[in-house]
């Protein structure tokens, strides 16, 4: 479906991202994923690759959760369609950390609460584990998208590496292996 043929709605954009943001527990990566499932896979709202650029320019410019969802919307819909779907994703988040921030403080000392949070954080990161294997099939193809991804992965973990530092690293890579492809191919 191409969304240059039709008009999204702003208020189907902001229930959309309002039921992501609802829904979508589990920190950045797992809000992607369901960004991904609904707005690439489900919704066909924007291709696969234009996602996967989102995705790298929002990991540069912060909160990439939030960025994806921007990018998305304003892909739709321009400006005001990146507005709606950023206060869709944040409105309620915004009102479930509120009153859950007020829970924890008046009742962080119960042992049953105590409990419960310890349990989430291994289920947090194998959700992690889990959009990264799966968008790495999606994306990495062939030898050099490898190459690219282990030399990302090992600057970030053994060197230390800024993300955006990468990504800005990669970029240029990818773009003089192009210039060199056509001039000497």
């Amino acid at each position: 479906m191409d969304t240059r043929e039709q008009t999204i709605s702003l208020t189907e954009i902001f229930l959309t991202f309002a039921r992501i943001g609802l829904t979508g527990f589990g920190g950045g990566m797992a809000i992607v994923a369901l960004v991904e499932r609904i707005c690439v896979r489900q919704k066909g709202w924007i291709t696969s690759e234009q996602f996967m650029h989102g995705l790298a320019f929002g990991q540069i410019l912060g909160p990439f959760s939030l960025n994806v969802c921007t990018f998305t919307g304003h892909h739709l819909r321009g400006i005001r369609g990146g507005i709606v779907a950023a206060i869709g994703f944040i409105l309620p988040s915004f009102l479930l950390v509120s009153l859950l921030s007020w829970l924890y403080f008046n009742y962080n000392e119960l042992p049953q609460l105590q409990a419960a949070l310890r349990g989430t954080n291994p289920v947090v990161i194998g959700l992690i584990v889990v959009v990264a294997i799966d968008m790495g099939r999606k994306q990495i193809r062939g030898a050099n998208s490898a190459l690219l991804a282990l030399a990302a992965f090992g600057a970030t973990v053994f060197l230390k590496l800024n993300a955006a530092w990468v990504l800005l690293a990669a970029a240029l890579w990818s773009l003089v292996a192009s210039i060199w492809r056509r001039r000497y191919s």
